[in-house]
């Protein structure tokens, strides 16, 4: 794992760790109230700031992606606030909160959910910076995850049907940040929202995804003018290219490298 903090301290303000992250931080909620259902102490005031604002802006009417305003409405979601986007022990926090995500029974009816993992900083100056710290997360998440990558995706970042995996099931990923370029993905605090890749699936069986998606898109392009520009549709592309939400040329290659090829070259 390439240590990104050193290359991105000039322009990234320092992260103080101020969540206790020993036991993950995997907050639900329930009766309009955040909880921590793995732990006896509440969410902090700073857990619950971020989860709160967080909800603010998927529930906002003009926010462009309905599926994640339908999964917040309806308490569909689980939410974690971690130390340090990019960092080896929010990693940690995180793979053990996306495992319970990924077990919760609760969840296993709803149509569309997703886990939001919120981090306290660096705050990015840019999107390099930020998409540099997500691809780092996702390596640490890969590296300490022991599960067979899920069946429907490659793991391979250039391949048209990449998907990210973790616990056996794929996400897709998409990178919020106060730097983005995408009015929608603005947010003052880093996050990465972890949508499961079955539910798009399951839409895409239905006939229902292309209205799903359509939706998405002209909401988008009424938000912003324009329509994100590395929107593909699955197979047409790999999907790495939309997770930080920069807009990369041809030439861009992800630097995410998949466990199996990683112990083949090191053979």
């Amino acid at each position: 794992m390439a240590d990104v903090s050193g290359s991105m301290a000039p322009d990234a303000a320092p992260v103080e760790a101020p969540v206790d992250e020993t036991n993950g931080n995997f907050c639900w909620v329930e009766n309009g109230r955040l909880l921590h259902p793995f732990d006896p102490v509440p969410p902090s005031p700073l857990t619950a700031f971020v989860h709160d604002s967080f909800r603010a802006l998927a529930l906002n009417e003009h926010f462009p992606c309905a599926g994640g305003r339908a999964a917040v409405r309806q308490s569909a979601y689980r939410f974690g606030l971690y130390n340090e986007l990019g960092g080896a022990q929010s990693a940690a926090a995180l793979a053990c909160d996306l495992q319970r995500f990924n077990e919760d029974t609760m969840l296993r009816d709803s149509p569309l959910r997703a886990y939001v993992a919120s981090y306290i900083g660096p705050v990015p100056s840019n999107e390099e910076q930020f998409e540099a710290r997500l691809w780092a997360t996702l390596q640490r998440l890969a590296d300490l995850d022991d599960s067979a990558w899920v069946s429907t995706r490659s793991d391979d970042p250039d391949s048209p049907t990449f998907g990210f995996s973790f616990g056996g099931v794929g996400f897709f990923i998409v990178g919020l940040h106060a730097s983005s370029s995408r009015v929608a993905r603005r947010f003052a605090f880093p996050t990465l929202v972890f949508n499961p890749h079955d539910q798009f699936d399951r839409l895409r069986r239905e006939g229902k995804f292309a209205r799903f998606r359509d939706v998405i898109r002209a909401k988008d392009v009424d938000l912003a003018g324009t329509v994100n520009p590395m929107l593909r549709d699955f197979g047409d592309g790999s999907e790495a290219r939309q997770y930080s939400g920069r807009a990369v040329d041809s030439e861009w290659r992800c630097p995410f490298r998949p466990r199996d090829a990683r112990r083949r070259e090191e053979q």
